[in-house]
């Protein structure tokens, strides 16, 4: 069997490795791929945006399957047009990807489903969200309404700051066409948890809980990222409020965009906030969560591709989805000055243990050497028992990936082992 991977980062590594555990794959394409990609799939270099070009390949190519992993290409319709061409997809189509793609969409969804998430108001003008914000609570939450590679999101400790938020989306383009609608929201306070779940439209089974520490620095400091690492299980979500987020949050929701005439088929992503008033949603994605699909993939014991083809016919629910019983922890390793400005062409070495154990985002091949190319540059798993064993065992290894100008938190899992 054949099958093609889209994207190109460490999500998709962890996606491509355990694709790969089932003997019945035989090549992976993967669109772009990276550098540290290159010895389990066939990378092709192609843009995980450029759809003319997917489809153009999978027409070239003998492809049986595909997973669409990132948000742009699913966005965008790429799952639609390779349906199109009779070959199915892991993935939402794009009138279901839009739970992701609009946060306004998704905000007025939970409203009209009476599903738990923060109060808001949407803005396309920018005087009359300087007005709201004027009297708004403070702190507050401004977010662009599309795709924004996981910036799009300020959490605003002072009315200037609100305001200079959504005069530098709406009016300044600092997110293009993504920033022109902004959400603004009430601040919610509590433990943060990450739940993936897969989903054939109607079934909903989710994933193993996860815990991610998106600032840029120690203690929670410092810029928002993309991710510095996550741990798995989240120990603030207890088995009581996974039934209450299945009862109150999950159904509803796949409930809801089946009604809206937009059925979900992939991986759902619901980011909660467990507050004094229940668990609520900050955010849907419409795709695995990265660096979360680094630490929930290794833990499931069911073979990937099965449950993903039960998404794409339906048959989830007559379908095992089985998680180990244990603990895991992933260390983001960086480029120094991520998320900001930083230095690229740096030669990654790699002990053989850490290799085995790490997933590679932002590199690529210089002739046979693999170089940085990107702020976060690897993900480093480990498995244990214990979650203070998963935690020192993942920075253990990590110590054996070595480039020039890295950095990496010190304190991941710190906050759940405290829990």
């Amino acid at each position: 069997m054949n099958i093609m991977l889209i994207g190109g980062g460490g999500r998709e590594h962890a996606i491509l490795r355990s694709l790969k555990k089932n003997p019945a794959v035989e090549t992976v394409y993967t669109l772009p791929g990276n550098g540290g990609m290159a010895q389990e799939s066939v990378c092709t270099g192609i843009a995980a945006t450029d759809l003319d070009a997917i489809a153009e390949f999978a027409s070239k190519n003998p492809v049986d399957y595909a997973v669409v992993a990132p948000d742009d290409p699913l966005v965008l319709g790429c799952v639609d047009r390779l349906n199109e061409m009779g070959i199915p997809c892991f993935g939402p189509k794009a009138n279901a990807a839009i739970i992701e793609g609009s946060k306004a969409f998704s905000k007025d969804l939970m409203k009209k489903y009476h599903i738990p998430t923060a109060r808001y108001e949407i803005f396309t003008q920018l005087d009359a969200a300087l007005r709201y914000l004027d009297s708004a609570p403070i702190p507050t939450v401004v977010k662009a309404d599309g795709l924004a590679l996981g910036k799009g999101v300020i959490i605003a400790q002072t009315r200037e700051e609100a305001k200079q938020a959504v005069t530098e989306m709406m009016e300044g383009g600092k997110f293009g066409k993504s920033g022109t609608t902004v959400v603004i929201e009430e601040f919610l306070e509590g433990p943060e948890v990450s739940v993936l779940a897969f989903t054939d439209g109607k079934c909903v089974k989710p994933m193993v809980s996860s815990m991610d520490h998106k600032r840029a620095k120690d203690h929670d400091e410092g810029l928002n990222t993309g991710g510095m690492g996550t741990v798995a299980p989240n120990p603030y979500y207890t088995q009581t409020l996974a039934d209450r987020c299945m009862d109150e949050i999950f159904l509803p929701t796949i409930r809801a965009m089946e009604s809206e005439g937009r059925p979900f088929q992939g991986c759902l992503y619901f980011g909660l906030m467990l507050t004094k008033d229940g668990p609520k949603v900050i955010e849907y994605n419409c795709r695995f969560g990265d660096p979360e699909t680094q630490v929930v993939l290794p833990l499931l014991e069911s073979d990937l591709l099965t449950v993903m083809q039960a998404c794409t016919n339906g048959t989830l629910e007559s379908t095992e989805v089985k998680f180990a019983d244990k603990h895991a922890c992933c260390v983001i390793t960086a480029s120094a000055g991520y998320p900001e400005a930083y230095q690229k062409g740096y030669p990654i070495t790699m002990t053989e243990e850490a290799a085995a154990h790490t997933y590679v985002a932002g590199a690529k091949l210089d002739g046979e050497h693999l170089v940085t190319s990107g702020g976060r540059v690897t993900g480093t798993t480990a498995i244990a028992e214990t979650l203070a064993d998963a935690i020192r065992e993942a920075y253990r290894i990590a110590d054996g990936v070595l480039f020039e100008n890295s950095y990496r938190r010190s304190d991941i899992g710190q906050r759940a082992l405290k829990a």
